[in-house]
């Protein structure tokens, strides 16, 4: 039996570009409701692949939710154990566990919902800041998330 093929909502032409806008934004320091530059070495061609993220902070740590799914930058993130956010000049440099525990994965997902539905929600299909546990816990296979530690 063939294993599931994992979510991911790839982003169409318009989105790209909308994506590569916001990213040269936070590049020269304007950051548009807290989004940054995400940069994460390639894990087969070894080169910074950079993309426009929403870091979020809980509890008093950061996380990276992944709104759409497994994308590229998950991929190289597993890889890679962390990256660097820019906005502006201010770049800092991160190592990113990834979240496995259900309970705290949820907690989170609900937390970036709450902030950043309005702008990732259609991705979650139907799964909203106000769904219950139970299915931000089904979803958290869909939606990767990593604590991400700033070094220095």
């Amino acid at each position: 039996m063939n294993a599931p093929t994992p979510y991911y909502a790839q982003a169409g032409p318009f989105a790209v570009r909308l994506n590569a806008l916001f990213g040269k934004l936070a590049r020269f320091g304007i950051s548009l409701a807290g989004t940054a530059e995400l940069s994460v070495r390639g894990r087969k061609s070894g080169a910074m692949q950079r993309i426009p993220v929403n870091p979020h902070t809980y509890e008093g740590s950061q996380y990276l939710v992944s709104a759409r799914g497994h994308s590229q930058w998950v991929r190289n993130m597993r890889a890679a154990g962390g990256g660097e956010l820019r906005v502006g000049r201010k770049v800092r440099t991160f190592t990113a566990v990834e979240v496995t525990d259900p309970v705290q994965h949820a907690a989170v997902t609900r937390a970036y919902l709450e902030k950043w539905g309005w702008e990732v929600g259609r991705f979650f299909q139907g799964i909203t800041a106000k769904s219950s546990d139970a299915e931000l816990q089904a979803a958290a296979a869909d939606h990767p998330v990593f604590r991400i530690t700033v070094s220095g």
